[in-house]
């Protein structure tokens, strides 16, 4: 089975970087037409809520650094 030649880059092809680094860097979790809710108005003052959500509690803590943690 005979392979078929693989082209060789010029040294102008190299220095082009790929298509895919074309890409936008923006988060692509983030929408900008989503919500945005500040994390002291769900906590109001507190360091740890419980929120309900489809009939599951998940609680909401802040850290000391400032960070929140999500979790059932």
């Amino acid at each position: 089975m005979s392979r078929a030649p693989t082209p060789s880059l010029g040294s102008s092809q190299l220095a082009q970087p790929p298509q895919e680094a074309a890409v936008c860097n923006s988060n692509p979790l983030e929408r900008a037409d989503a919500p945005l809710v500040e994390s002291d108005l769900l906590l109001q003052g507190q360091r740890e809520i419980r929120i309900a959500h489809n009939g599951v509690t998940y609680r909401l803590q802040a850290t000391r650094l400032g960070k929140l943690i999500l979790t059932k």
